[in-house]
């Protein structure tokens, strides 16, 4: 009976794909349905939505890169002058955009492509993990050294100065999360954690005195008291949280959400996708929403965690951080906890260039458990040799 058993789990590999069965299916199969999810929010708002159509054609660009990444091995990805010279040419790529970026709602965020735009700063994410990957995983031994913590740092600020200055929030905020997520994960004392809030205390005050433009101070001073200007810095989150709480159990219905459909909610495409879905789906939607979630990051996880070296480790650590840094932002903006900063969540927000850098991700995840090898000790020692 197992020898039947193992002939047709065999057999079922077989017809998989052989190789393809290296790919995580559960993962990708919980992504899907937030893709889609994210699909059916914005059509329900008109019959001709210009959003739906594009999406319809980023959705297949980003699963061909998916399966393109994931299909080959990446192992070069470890080498430091591949790395560096990504992270090089990403800055590059940040610093061009002042000279022919195109501005949007005040922003100089996005290169634009014909009736496309691309924004420059989301795969920056995944090369800043390639990179601190890179450097922890050379240096997991003596991490508890604060000179390791003060160099790493310097890679995330730079990428963080240059997207701040565009000006662009809550990408910077995005980057800091990687940066300190990674940097906890690492081993680092408390002595050190201490320090680093501290650091980051001052420089909140720094940002706010020199850095922050008005708007951007005031929905922080709109999350202390939102219902202080509803009509103005606290209108898109007070909309939010009535979008939300109208949805109550069983929501709506699809295309049914008042306040998406009669414009009162903003950015329903993008920032407040969540909103719209929780008012049509309601709270059974949206607990369903939250377990697919919950599955994608387990499963980055699981991945991370049986990693051939360090490398690998951090890396798929460091991907989940992106990923539950997106969400807890975003919908702690939706629901009115968290200032509004302009943060997508992941799949189902409107955008080329986050969701081709998700799958993007996936897909270098993927290819690390696809050519993963049983490493000894002394192998992984001798693989990370200083940076």
């Amino acid at each position: 009976m197992i020898e039947v058993v193992s002939e047709l789990v065999s057999r079922i590999k077989r017809k998989i794909g052989g190789a393809d069965a290296r790919i995580d299916w559960v993962l990708l199969l919980a992504a899907l349905p937030i893709v889609g999810a994210g699909l059916v929010t914005m059509n329900s708002f008109s019959g001709e939505s210009v959003y739906f159509r594009n999406q319809l054609i980023w959705i297949p660009i980003a699963l061909i890169v998916f399966f393109v990444f994931s299909r080959f091995d990446l192992s070069f990805l470890k080498r430091t002058g591949v790395i560096v010279t990504l992270f090089a040419l990403s800055c590059a790529l940040l610093i061009m955009l002042f000279a022919i970026g195109h501005v949007s709602k005040g922003a100089q965020s996005w290169f634009r492509l014909g009736i496309f735009s691309v924004q420059p700063s989301e795969p920056i994410q995944i090369v800043l993990i390639l990179l601190l990957a890179k450097y922890f995983s050379r240096r997991h031994i003596e991490i508890r050294n604060i000179r390791h913590i003060l160099v790493s740092g310097f890679y995330a600020f730079l990428a963080c100065a240059l997207i701040i200055v565009q000006p662009d929030f809550g990408g910077a905020i995005i980057i800091a999360f990687i940066w300190l997520g990674m940097v906890l994960v690492s081993g680092i004392s408390k002595k050190h954690l201490a320090a680093v809030l501290l650091i980051a205390i001052v420089s909140f005050a720094g940002l706010w005195m020199y850095a922050f433009k008005d708007y951007q101070k005031q929905r922080i001073i709109s999350f202390i008291h939102p219902l202080a200007d509803i009509h103005g810095a606290g209108y898109n989150a007070y909309q939010s949280t009535i979008a939300v709480g109208s949805g109550q159990i069983l929501g709506k219905g699809i295309g049914y959400g008042t306040q998406s459909k009669l414009s009162f909610l903003p950015e329903y495409q993008t920032d407040f996708i969540f909103a719209a879905f929780a008012e049509e789906w309601g709270f059974i939607g949206v607990v369903i929403l939250f377990i697919l979630y919950g599955i994608v990051i387990w499963r980055i996880l699981y991945n991370a965690m049986h990693g051939a070296t360090n490398f690998e480790i951090l890396y798929g650590t460091g991907l989940s951080i992106i990923f539950m840094t997106h969400f807890a932002i975003n919908v702690g903006m939706n629901i009115g906890l968290l200032p509004v900063t302009g943060v997508t969540i992941p799949f189902m927000s409107y955008g080329g260039s986050h969701l081709v850098t998700e799958f993007m991700g996936l897909g270098i995840l993927m290819s690390m458990r696809r050519y993963r090898r049983a490493a000894h000790r002394d192998i992984i020692k001798n693989e990370f040799v200083g940076m």
